[in-house]
């Protein structure tokens, strides 16, 4: 009888030890984009020339802020433009679901560090949303530079920053 009340103390003390840790499992920011510009009305088209250019400079961008993790939707289209800011890092591109935005939050809400999501004109600003943050107006179809940045605040408000991914000539 012994020995399960003193595993069970310290399984108790191990997890309170544990339990700050989890506190501070949330990333320190979530970036999210559009993918570049593609190439055809096509059903899953590839990025045209000047949206493989948007995908080097959203790399460049953010290709020193940490990135620890990258989600993109399964299109080709939204894994060209996270593609070379993974390959920079040397990190793989994890897929999602589109059509479960709810998992994809829960799910980056665990990770620590700064994390990029990679989505569509008519899926980011709901994925701002539940993130927290502000999406602004929507996004238009010929709309490709829109970067958000969100910063978790310590009293849990989450601080929106629209950036813009220029377009190189």
């Amino acid at each position: 009888m012994k020995l399960p009340a003193r595993l069970f103390r310290c399984l108790s003390l191990s997890l309170a030890m544990l339990a700050p840790c989890a506190a501070f499992a949330e990333p320190s920011a979530i970036y999210l984009v559009r993918h570049g510009e593609k190439a055809t009305a096509d059903q899953d088209p590839a990025l045209t020339t000047q949206g493989q250019k948007r995908a080097q400079v959203i790399a460049a961008i953010l290709g020193r802020t940490g990135i620890t993790s990258i989600h993109s939707t399964p299109t080709q289209r939204t894994r060209q433009t996270a593609q070379p800011l993974a390959q920079r890092l040397g990190i793989e591109v994890q897929l999602y679901d589109p059509g479960a935005p709810k998992a994809l939050v829960e799910k980056v809400k665990t990770l620590s560090g700064p994390v990029l999501v990679v989505g569509h004109s008519n899926t980011l600003p709901e994925l701002v949303r539940l993130f927290g943050g502000a999406p602004g107006g929507d996004i238009g179809d010929d709309e490709y530079d829109r970067l958000y940045q969100l910063t978790p605040g310590a009293d849990g408000a989450v601080r929106t920053v629209l950036l813009s991914s220029p377009m190189l000539p």
